[in-house]
């Protein structure tokens, strides 16, 4: 039995008619005189190269991107909710939105499943108000799986796991972040966030290297509204300040306020303590002992 041939339109070259001769790729061709309308291909093969075997395994895939910040890594099916006012689709409408619910139910089917949903979208908050990348929050995200699977998260609340994930991911990137900014933005305590925090570290054995204090030095600048010349002496006075081995057991914050303090006093770009401390996330008294530390060691008492 033939296959019966559905005309899509008439030839440009001679009047004919088209009919689509390859499915792949949406070729109109005439019957006629086998013309081509190139105007019509549409081209279903992939956008990306590839000029191997394994590269094109690699490249090959199917759907959105796997994603850690999905608690089931987007490899489940979401069925969208119908919205219409429409009489004659009103059984359709509560079909698909009896679909939806109960697709959300499989979707989120145990108590851990819950959990690590609620806790992502609670990441994904966190990072959009500290403005982290995507590569911290899918790191986070993976300390986070980790903690749960270890039955860390067990008696802590959710924010407070988020909270110590997202710091230990920002301080394993070198990103300068305090942990009172994180658990600001996570709304809990910071005494709360510090003790998730060394809790999932320790049991985790994460590797976190230290925040050197120069990224913090050049994030108070910019926050303070300093000019570039204030924050490169700034960085000098550090730069000489663990010369003299002044930073051994201080925190970096601290140190990083004091600097900043003392070269907005020379540069006369003149900041209170109370302005720093704001930004810094630390005491004034903290500054004013780091200040102290500085002039008893360096001389700067020439401007710059």
């Amino acid at each position: 039995m033939a296959e019966a041939k559905i005309s899509l339109g008439r030839c440009t070259n001679c009047g004919g008619r088209c009919f689509i001769k390859d499915y792949e790729l949406g070729e109109l061709v005439c019957e006629k005189c086998g013309y081509v309308a190139e105007e019509h291909i549409v081209d279903h093969t992939a956008e990306w190269r590839a000029f191997d075997e394994e590269e094109r395994e690699k490249r090959d895939r199917a759907g959105a991107p796997l994603s850690l910040m999905i608690h089931d890594g987007g490899l489940s099916t979401m069925i969208g909710r119908v919205a219409t006012r429409s009489s004659e689709a009103q059984f359709d409408q509560e079909r698909a939105n009896r679909m939806a619910r109960w697709q959300d139910r499989v979707r989120v089917s145990n108590s851990a499943d819950r959990n690590l949903s609620h806790a992502l979208s609670v990441m994904m908050k966190v990072g959009n108000a500290l403005n982290l990348p995507r590569t911290i929050l899918e790191s986070a995200s993976l300390t986070y799986r980790r903690a749960l699977r270890n039955k860390l998260v067990k008696g802590r609340s959710i924010n407070g796991v988020v909270a110590a994930s997202v710091y230990i991911s920002c301080k394993q990137f070198g990103m300068a972040r305090t942990l009172e900014e994180v658990a600001s933005a996570c709304a809990i305590a910071k005494k709360e966030a510090g003790r998730s925090y060394r809790h999932v570290a320790w049991d985790l054995s994460a590797l976190l290297p230290l925040i050197p204090p120069e990224y913090y030095v050049t994030r108070f600048s910019e926050q303070l509204g300093l000019p570039r010349s204030v924050e490169i002496f700034a960085l000098k006075l550090l730069k000489v300040a663990m010369e003299l081995r002044l930073t051994s057991g201080r925190g970096p914050t601290g140190l990083a306020a004091a600097v900043t303090y003392a070269a907005s006093l020379l540069a006369g770009e003149h900041r209170t303590q109370r302005e720093i401390a704001e930004v810094a996330k630390v005491t004034e008294v903290t500054i004013r002992n780091r200040y102290k530390e500085l002039l008893e060691k360096v001389d700067i008492t020439t401007p710059i």
